[in-house]
């Protein structure tokens, strides 16, 4: 196999940026590749069934309390997660509501 020599108009294919301005694409979104990120999966146990539900938590506006079913029973799960100053998720409880 050869290589093709590269020129000005075929970026490094491991230069994500370059590659997404040369076809006008939108950054990929990584889900928890860095910290701070806005939303995060967590897995939770539910308190009614015991089964082990995965939930996206909005860590946007700081440290919350919610009510959601759990995904398997249908029960409502009384969320509360506590988030530091960076953004970072410190812990979550899940408790019967």
């Amino acid at each position: 196999m050869t290589a093709r020599p590269r020129t000005a108009e075929s970026p490094d294919p491991s230069d994500a940026q370059a590659i997404d301005a040369l076809y006008g694409l939108e950054p990929v979104f990584e889900p928890g590749a860095a910290s701070g990120e806005p939303t995060r999966l967590v897995t939770i146990e539910c308190p009614y069934c015991g089964e082990s539900i995965d939930t996206v938590m909005d860590l946007s506006a700081g440290s919350f309390r919610y009510i959601e079913d759990c995904q398997i029973c249908c029960q409502p799960i009384d969320l509360a997660g506590e988030v530091d100053e960076s953004g970072e998720l410190v812990g979550v409880t899940a408790e019967r509501a």
